[in-house]
């Protein structure tokens, strides 16, 4: 009997994008069922469990039968914590500071990437969204797909993965609605300095119909210039929302997925005056709003000790030292320093080169395949800079002797495929 013909999909679903970390991570794990030996350094989550006073508050609520849904903005009291941590990182205070009406509590930070693009653009009417490349794909994806245009600001490593604000000033249009800015960054673990905030600021501010989604999520975890002792009592985060003017048009995303190895719990928040009631409007037509358990569960986090995740960045501080270092020693590898989060972005140009790789993303594969050890391509978060190299990266969420063994593994499979 012939197959029955299907409706159609649309061409919008079959052009939506995706996140490679998940596709590379199901192909490392259909590895290791398979029987091979994998260290992975691809997926971008804390390794470690969420502290327990956390996952008490979550049972906790689960027996007080907080089961039910939640207004589409998210409980009082989160709504409240979340607009005073954000206060505090970013230093935010008098009448304009965040107030809990301005927060907005989501199911993680990442659908306030497609709220924020649907609240600033029209479909059809060729408006104009700049974000960062190499950057979180979900970015292009979410642009592309609610109908405006994507439009790449790339990102220099002579500039420690910034990018020159008299390249955004050249492709800000009378079209351009919205800015995304990512600090601490994914994939580069760069960060924005204040100097470079302002540059930035000074450029839209003759740009007024311009809106700036601060992708914030690991504001957290920025740590020291260099090695040394990991001593991150306090940090140095600068959020483009210190600089004058900037708060009123500033998207800010955050929530508890880094800071608090949180990432399946499934809380962010965002925060502005203007559009928090048309976020809230998106959350009631889309999830109605997150998981209860996981909002009482987020209290804990943001208003309950900080030990554990003073303890986990501690420990990201440390092992950035310790990747950076090891990849520096590799031959045809040269590393920066990252600012934050937890990936390192090296530059593998020699190393493919004397390997016979074509590209970073060959040079992956073979990593995979040859030497067992799961990184990411340059080509996974966008269109590869040009004239930047090629680059991997490595999330270096994963134990020392993780690192040691896995950097191990790649020297020997540079020094085994010379040609």
């Amino acid at each position: 009997m012939d197959r029955m013909q299907l409706p159609a999909i649309s061409a919008r679903a079959q052009g939506l994008g995706t996140e490679n970390a998940f596709v590379v991570l199901a192909e490392v794990n259909q590895l290791i069922r398979a029987g091979r030996d994998v260290i992975s350094f691809c997926i971008g989550q804390p390794d470690f469990p969420t502290p327990v006073n956390i996952q008490d508050a979550g049972v906790a609520a689960i027996r007080e039968g907080k089961h039910g849904y939640t207004p589409s903005a998210g409980i009082d009291p989160l709504r409240e914590a979340a607009a005073r941590e954000i206060n505090r990182m970013r230093g935010l205070a008098g009448p304009d500071a965040i107030t809990a009406d301005d927060v907005v509590i989501g199911a993680g930070a990442k659908p306030f990437i497609a709220y924020a693009v649907l609240s600033v653009t029209d479909p059809g009417a060729g408006d104009e969204v700049i974000y960062p490349v190499p950057g979180f794909p979900i970015y292009e994806s979410q642009i592309a797909v609610h109908g405006a245009v994507p439009v790449p600001l790339y990102l220099r490593e002579a500039r420690d993965f910034a990018f020159d604000p008299d390249e955004l000033a050249a492709k800000i249009t009378p079209r351009t609605r919205m800015l995304i800015l990512n600090t601490p960054h994914n994939p580069t673990g760069g960060i924005l300095t204040r100097a470079d905030l302002e540059a930035i600021a000074a450029v839209l501010r003759r740009h007024p119909q311009v809106w700036v989604y601060a992708d914030e999520i690991y504001s957290r975890l920025i740590y020291s210039p260099g090695g040394g002792e990991a001593n991150d009592s306090d940090n140095a985060f600068a959020s483009i929302t210190q600089i004058p003017d900037m708060l009123p048009r500033t998207i800010i995303a955050d929530g508890a997925s880094k800071t608090w190895a949180m990432t399946g719990w499934r809380i962010g928040f965002a925060a502005n005056r203007t559009l928090a009631p048309v976020f809230t409007r998106w959350v009631t037509n889309t999830d109605s709003c997150a998981s209860q358990i996981s909002q009482w569960a987020a209290v804990e986090a943001i208003n309950g000790p900080q030990d554990a995740a003073a303890a986990m960045r501690k420990s990201f501080h440390e092992r950035r030292d310790l990747i950076v270092g090891l990849l520096n020693e590799v031959e045809g590898i040269s590393c920066k320093t990252p600012g934050g989060a937890f990936y390192a972005w090296p530059n593998v140009s020699e190393a493919c080169r004397i390997t016979g790789c074509a590209d970073s993303e060959e040079f992956r594969k073979r990593l995979l395949h040859e030497a067992g050890v799961a990184v990411l391509a340059d080509i996974h978060f966008g269109s590869r800079v040009p004239d930047e190299g090629q680059h991997i990266r490595f999330s270096y969420a994963a134990s020392n002797d993780a690192i040691r063994a896995g950097i191990r593994r790649i020297a020997d499979f540079i020094a085994r495929n010379r040609k």
